[in-house]
């Protein structure tokens, strides 16, 4: 009984050392890590919503220029609410925000 645990740590060991010495030699772990993709998170914005609806808020919402178009602001209110619609799964907080930021570009248009 006491030499069958023996050669099962043994046994255990010499497994152990010898997957060691394969991650090592890199037969199983690929060593050049060169090849894996770094994130930079740094560019990402860090902020929330502004309490108040700005023109550059509006326009980094719906992806448009301050200056933009009254159809290529609705356009890009539809596409983005397509996604983004409650019905449909989305947030309620977001579409609220998409589309005061429709209507704050729209009232801006009308003051020009």
């Amino acid at each position: 009984m006491a030499s069958s645990v023996i050669l099962a740590g043994l046994g255990l060991a010499a497994v152990g050392y010898l997957g060691r010495l394969a991650i090592q030699t890199g037969k199983l772990v690929q060593q050049n890590s060169s090849k894996m993709p770094k994130f930079n998170f740094n560019t990402y914005y860090k902020g929330g919503f502004e309490p108040k609806m700005s023109k550059r808020e509006a326009s980094l919402i719906l992806g448009v220029s301050a200056s933009a178009a009254r159809g290529k602001v609705r356009d890009a209110h539809r596409k983005i609410m397509l996604l983004n619609h409650p019905d449909r799964g989305g947030s309620p907080y977001l579409a609220t925000k998409i589309n005061e930021a429709k209507d704050y570009l729209e009232s801006q248009g009308k003051k020009l």
